[in-house]
């Protein structure tokens, strides 16, 4: 993974402890910061949001299997 790729996991990782799965749903900000202009800033706040979003499905899953091996 580059430098650059586990940054974004690291802030999204933060943001998501912070906000929750509202970190997720970040993409009308980015949409908003698009709309003015600010192409880049959009192009971030998607990538933290993606990073956000693949952080929670990995611990949906982390913890649906660790409920599954309870029960056996």
């Amino acid at each position: 993974m580059a430098l650059r790729d586990k940054l974004t996991e690291q802030l999204a990782l933060s943001v998501l402890a912070r906000d929750g799965i509202a970190a997720i749903w970040q993409h009308m900000v980015a949409a908003d910061a698009h709309r003015t202009g600010h192409r880049k800033a959009a192009e971030s706040i998607v990538k933290l949001a993606e990073a956000a979003e693949e952080a929670w499905l990995r611990a949906e899953g982390a913890r649906s299997l660790l409920c599954c091996s309870k029960s056996s």
